[in-house]
């Protein structure tokens, strides 16, 4: 195969083995080694600045990578959290886009597509957002190299504990091996590199890890402290008393007493002798002090890696969950982001350049992260709207609620109400014939709900129809002296009356009364 560019524009000579191969392994007998020594175990506050120090100043930055893999084991709150805002991107399945809608853009968006369906996806998305918790994160690219076009065939996750500075810039980052003790330039489009921000600067000083190390340390020595004070104060003292006659074998059979009830919780003695167990204090509120301090370094791991406490620590109702959902939104969509500039930089671009040369435009890979939507508060809102007059696309509402368009021969649900008012009278050859066409909701009103609901639509619809006949009578009423000239002027009034909507108004709710009673009576 032709000499093509590098990422850095240098020309360089693919070597199908290399590209194919395992060129990151690790052995227990060479540079890469699998077993290092533990950091978290030693942790004190002087060695938790010599190893933040190391990777500053350009030096070995193992024990920080170790540190940071420890922490993540051992801390079961950082590990959840850190694991959620991972799985809030990388359980998200990605899109294509084409540079355009010419033929071959098109095409080549397909060829991505190809790819990106691939069942190793998810756990590449996962291995790449390992870099929020220690900075960077490098994954191999295993290429298929005997048939065309090549494809990834699998990705293997770099330690990061290889990973070295150059020792100019302390900026490029580089892979230790036998040959190369301190480090060689990652191969060219072998590697995917995911370098997160969390803030502007060095990407050494960018992971989580970075943030929660003292939070982890403090925690550690509080919860030793902890346990240590639950072993004083939580186990009652035993008192052993012996006669002046007792001999020093008999103290000794005394002693030997109390150890044992302390581990067996039973033990012979003489009969002369006696143990008594004494109830300690609770410790004046210790017990509340260390808990108090533990759950306050959580809250600030918390902040450090969801943006936010509600949803981990605070215990907080249903509906701050729902506006503080895990991760915070902006953060989630600002992880996707730089995780769609990796993919495409570092896996889309080096596929299409390996199979089908240079292009001046690329697909693009898309992690959109859903933005939450309270469907009843939706619901709510929409309903007086529509009541009042206010045209709403059904599409829009379905879509919303992942609702398809029903089909020409399917059963719908119709309101109780407007089912009766749009169903004709039942001929005697309809009755025998069996062809529903809409189905009413399961779950329905009671008779005495539906009676309240028609009679307060026809309280709130009385002065609309009222005024033909009521102005009248008000008017009559305003006009007359006294009462018995009313009473003997509405004969005549009445005659003049009209009041045909209020009847046919009526006769409608009664109509929809007499259904009501057909239907609920069966």
């Amino acid at each position: 195969m032709s000499a093509i560019l590098d990422a850095n524009g240098k020309p360089f000579k693919i070597d199908k083995q290399i590209m194919s191969d395992d060129i990151a392994r690790a052995y227990t007998t060479g540079v890469r080694n699998p077993r290092p020594a533990s950091v978290a175990s030693t942790l004190t506050p002087q060695r938790l600045a010599s190893v933040l120090r190391s990777v500053i100043d350009g030096n070995d930055p193992e024990a920080y990578m170790t540190l940071a893999e420890e922490i993540e084991e051992r801390d079961l709150h950082y590990s959840a959290q850190l694991r959620t805002r991972k799985l809030a991107v990388a359980a998200i399945a990605p899109t294509v886009e084409a540079a355009s809608d010419e033929p071959a853009d098109v095409e080549m968006a397909e060829r991505v597509r190809d790819i990106m369906n691939d069942d190793q996806i998810p756990e590449l998305f996962f291995d790449l957002l390992d870099g929020l918790g220690k900075g960077l994160a490098v994954v191999q690219i295993l290429w298929d190299t005997k048939t065309t076009p090549w494809k990834p065939q699998d990705y293997k996750w770099v330690d990061p504990r290889y990973l070295r500075q150059d020792q100019d810039t302390l900026d490029q980052i580089l892979l230790i091996s036998e040959e190369a003790p301190t480090g060689e330039v990652l191969e060219p489009y072998k590697f995917i590199l995911h370098t997160p921000r969390s803030k502007s600067g060095s990407v050494w000083r960018n992971g989580l890890a970075r943030l929660v190390a003292v939070m982890y340390m403090l925690k550690s020595f509080t919860i030793r402290d902890w346990w240590a004070f639950a072993e004083v104060f939580g186990i009652p003292v035993r008192i052993g008393k012996y006669g002046a006659n007792a001999s020093e074998d008999d103290i000794s059979t005394l002693i030997n007493a109390i150890g044992r009830i302390a581990s067996d919780a039973g033990a012979v003695i003489p009969e002369s002798m006696k143990i008594e167990l004494v109830e300690t204090a609770k410790g004046n509120g210790g017990n509340t002090l260390f808990e108090n301090m533990a759950r306050w370094c959580d809250e600030q791991v918390s902040k450090a890696v969801l943006g936010q406490t509600m949803t981990a620590d605070n215990g907080s109702s249903q509906s701050q969950a729902t506006v503080h959902n895990e991760v915070r939104i902006d953060i989630a969509k600002w992880d996707a982001r730089q995780l769609e500039s990796s993919i495409n930089e570092y896996l889309i671009k080096p596929y299409i350049i390996l199979n089908w040369g240079v292009q001046v435009r690329y697909p693009k890979v898309r992690i959109k992260v859903p933005e939450p939507e309270d469907l009843k508060m939706l619901v709510d809102s929409l309903k007086p709207m529509i009541e009042s007059g206010m045209k709403v696309s059904a599409q829009e509402v379905r879509e919303k609620f992942g609702l398809r368009e029903p089909k020409a021969d399917e059963d719908i649900l119709q309101p109780a109400a407007q089912l009766l008012m749009q169903s004709p009278p039942l001929t005697d050859t309809a009755m025998n014939r069996h062809t529903p066409s809409v189905a009413i909701n399961r779950v329905m009103n009671t008779a005495e709900k539906e009676i309240d609901i028609l009679t307060n639509q026809a309280m709130n619809e009385w002065e609309q129809v009222a005024d033909e006949f009521m102005n009248p009578i008000i008017e009559l009423a305003n006009n007359v002296d006294n009462y018995d000239d009313f009473i003997a002027a509405l004969p005549a009034l009445q005659e003049q009356l009209g009041a045909d909507e209020f009847i046919a108004q009526m006769a409608q709710y009664m109509f929809q009364l007499r259904g009501l009673g057909d239907t609920q009576d069966g």
